[in-house]
């Protein structure tokens, strides 16, 4: 039985089912999630005995970190092969990538929900690999997990050995490969254990949920009692452009996908952010800009991030910096609140829309199936 990804009803069940009090299962729980120790062998709270039954019964199944890509501004983009085991040994091998990103104060964690993904957003590398498999909740927590005990292990970002303690504050964003809401339950179960304050104990005010518009996925969310935030990516000023950018919306057009945002529930200090790729010469004009000031008339709480292009063997170029001054400008001018970000790591392959398993000379890895 696979331990990693299980929930606190989960162990208490395997608990009871081996002859063990429940209680057992909220000490497993801790050591694994909230002290990060992944191996039985670590977990010195459970009597020696509960641990060579449970290293008999049940494994710790990790991603192996086969490649870490060092950025010049501090970002670590880490390439994880996700083994098969007997409980998935009819899913396909895969690799997928993770993005470590320390600033002052705090550290950000940029994870996947799949290995490749299927919605084909045309300025997107991951898109190029197609969809391999959906990753596992404990998949999924592993990124994290794995990302912030390297840090701390590895002497933090710059090796130094005296610089081991993690900034106070971690933020996660599913914003790495794959659309989230095409892998829900795993997805949500992960994030129950990630925001559960006897868990992993991230608040969930420091997780964000990127989604290409998957609306029943929105609606869903909606629903759920603890959640990430939710952004969108938008990366276009109406549905002719975006058919074309991004092919879902075919399927989720923008006035359906606008009026689920706009129904979405929001704390008092919670805003819905949409994402904005600004591709140069294709969706970066004023006129785009006072279109996506529009779009955001009606929805309450919102702001928008803009995404200078990133780089890559895509037929689109970068955004001058003229037109993203201006784009912002414009979106502030009609009072919506506006943020230009540009990514870390893009010269290790880490930033934005460029993770497609690039090796250590820039080649893409082959698919494993």
């Amino acid at each position: 039985m696979e331990l990693l990804g299980k929930s606190r009803e989960e162990l208490q069940a395997l608990c009871e089912a081996i002859g063990e009090p429940r209680y057992r299962a909220g000490q497993i729980y801790e050591a694994l999630y909230a002290q990060r120790k992944l191996s039985l062998e670590e977990m010195t709270s459970l009597p020696k005995a509960l641990r060579e039954r449970l290293a008999q019964e049940t494994r710790i199944t990790l991603p192996v970190v086969k490649q870490r890509f060092v950025s010049s501004d501090g970002a670590i983009r880490y390439l994880m092969s996700l083994p098969r085991t007997e409980e998935k040994a009819t899913a396909r091998a895969a690799s997928v990538e993770a993005v470590f990103m320390p600033s002052e104060g705090r550290q950000t964690i940029c994870i996947s929900t799949q290995a490749g993904c299927a919605v084909d957003c045309q300025f997107c590398l991951t898109a190029q690999l197609g969809l391999i498999r959906n990753l596992t909740a404990g998949e999924i927590l592993a990124q994290i997990m794995l990302s912030l005990n390297d840090v701390t292990t590895s002497g933090g970002c710059n090796g130094d050995p005296n610089d081991r303690q993690l900034a106070p504050q971690t933020n996660v964003v599913l914003m790495g490969q794959g659309e989230p809401l095409l892998n829900y339950d795993a997805v949500m179960k992960a994030m129950r254990i990630a925001l559960d304050q006897r868990g992993m104990r991230i608040t969930p005010r420091h997780v964000t949920l990127s989604t290409s518009g998957i609306v029943p996925g929105i609606e869903r969310l909606a629903e759920e009692k603890v959640r990430p935030k939710l952004a969108i990516s938008l990366n276009a000023s109406c549905d002719e452009q975006r058919d074309v950018l991004m092919p879902i919306n075919k399927k989720y057009p923008l006035r359906v996908l606008l009026d689920a945002c706009k129904k979405f529930p929001r704390g008092s200090r919670e805003y819905i952010t949409f994402e904005y790729v600004l591709l140069g010469g294709v969706n970066d004009t004023p006129e785009d800009a006072r279109r996506v000031a529009k779009l955001m008339s009606d929805l309450g709480r919102v702001k928008v991030n803009l995404i200078p292009w990133n780089p890559g063997a895509l037929p689109y170029k970068e955004p001058s910096a003229e037109s993203v001054s201006e784009f912002h400008r414009i979106l502030l001018e009609k009072g919506v609140p506006a943020f230009t970000r540009y990514s870390r790591g893009r010269d290790v392959m880490a930033a934005c829309g460029q993770l497609a398993l690039k090796d250590a000379d820039n080649s893409l890895l082959p698919v494993l199936r």
